[in-house]
């Protein structure tokens, strides 16, 4: 799954470390501390089983070992590890999840590229309906 970009472009958070906003890497993105914020990367992500993040994610591949609040695209593929917790809804191309894990959420998995990106578009545009809906009726 790594490629030649992910070497020279590395980012981590180390344990212990927080972090309060918006991220967004060119390559690899390896947390180990907490994040309050969306995490953006072209990249690999992998979330070790210190990490908490609180926003979504979005990653070419995610390997999840800790705690994730929010929604988590990776369209290489999702493997939530047995230490993981994801409340959220996933959409990828692969999806591996271990004995033990933690999911409440809405799951894309479809392997065809064709199938993933109508479905994909189909749960964007939901949302945007949702986050309408919601906005509209707070404001009234």
């Amino acid at each position: 799954m790594l490629k030649n970009d992910d070497i020279s472009n590395n980012t981590l958070i180390s344990t212990g470390s927080s972090v309060h906003g918006d991220i967004k890497a060119v390559g690899f993105l390896r947390v180990d501390g907490d994040v309050d914020g969306n995490l953006e990367t072209a990249g690999n992500l992998i979330v070790t089983d210190k990490a908490r993040i609180r926003g979504n994610v979005s990653a070419r591949s995610s390997v999840i070992g800790g705690i994730v609040l929010g929604n988590i695209t990776s369209p290489e593929g999702v493997n939530l590890l047995a230490t993981s917790a994801v409340i959220g809804d996933i959409a990828t191309k692969r999806l591996q999840i271990a004995d033990g894990v933690v999911f409440h959420g809405h799951c894309i998995a479809l392997s065809a590229h064709e199938k993933y990106n109508a479905a994909y578009t189909q749960y964007e545009d939901k949302k945007m309906i949702q986050e309408r809906a919601i906005s509209s009726f707070s404001e009234q």
